[in-house]
């Protein structure tokens, strides 16, 4: 489906009004001052104070292709190039799945988990654009981090990501879920794996249909890649170690029962702010 190019000079707050209308959903107008802003290269404050501003035909040819793109599917972090994330602007590219929000709940009970005082091992698997590693090892300069991916495009990323925030303290190795840990031990895991079925239409909807499928869908049920996961975690734990797994919110019961299942003591989910089932953890025998 193609747009028509908005003519200029057209001020900037008629630039946006327009863009508004074209766009759907309530994040319209969020996302079209995003858009536009970058577009500028100017803050969203600057489009209200020159609000009445006249913009000539390149910078108005600029915007109108981001627009028409996000007008296509595109998601806006893709065309921003970056998502912020816990207290991180981080750089995401099509090669990694893009940070939402309920992820910080994850962080959040690992940081709760891990003492700030000691120099512990931690590791998160499918780490994509480095958000879980990177937003723990700001939080516990201390602590080393390991990242694991299996995409050498995301790794690229999460490692570019790092140094733009000079964290050290984090190492990235490439390979399948634990893999890559072969021969050590950790005090937490953490991973936000693929938990989609492989049939799910959300799959073929909104973002996710531009995002790396690898790292939405996991099998007939969504639950393959946790359950290699919550299989090969007490190889890799120390005694009293954490494993903690995002998953989908109809997925609590699932995972609970395969931690059991594989020995984990001290099982719970914990829920979202939309009170939906999001994290699941339990602890190795100490």
């Amino acid at each position: 489906m193609t747009h028509p190019s908005i003519p200029a000079p057209v001020a900037v707050g008629a630039l946006l009004a327009e863009a508004v209308r074209r766009l759907p959903g309530e994040e319209a107008r969020v996302e079209a001052e995003r858009l536009l802003a970058h577009a500028l290269g100017v803050s969203q404050t600057w489009l209200y104070v020159h609000r009445d501003d006249a913009l000539e035909a390149d910078r108005v040819a600029a915007f109108t292709a981001l627009l028409q793109r996000r007008l296509a599917g595109e998601p806006v972090a893709y065309l921003l190039g970056h998502r912020g994330f816990w207290r991180l602007d981080l750089q995401v590219t099509p090669a990694t799945l893009i940070p939402r929000p309920e992820t910080e709940l994850l962080v959040e009970l690992a940081l709760a988990r891990l003492p700030d005082d000691q120099p512990l091992s931690v590791a998160d698997l499918g780490t994509g654009s480095g958000a879980i590693a990177l937003a723990l090892a700001l939080e516990r300069p201390r602590m080393r981090v390991l990242a694991t991916d299996a995409s050498s495009a995301a790794l690229a990323v999460a490692r570019g990501n790092a140094r733009a925030h000079g964290l050290g303290n984090v190492e990235f190795r490439e390979g399948d879920w634990l893999v890559p840990l072969a021969g050590e031990h950790f005090a937490l895991i953490a991973s936000n794996p693929p938990y989609i079925a492989d049939d799910d239409a959300h799959l073929e909807t909104g973002d996710l249909r531009h995002e790396p499928r690898s790292a939405l869908a996991s099998g007939a049920d969504g639950l393959d890649a946790i359950r290699t996961i919550v299989r090969d975690a007490p190889a890799h734990l120390q005694p009293g170690g954490w494993l903690l797994l995002e998953h989908g919110w109809e997925q609590g019961a699932a995972v609970r029962g395969l931690l059991a299942a594989a020995g984990f003591e001290a099982i719970e989910t914990v829920r979202d702010l939309e009170q939906r089932d999001r994290v699941s953890l339990g602890r190795t025998p100490r």
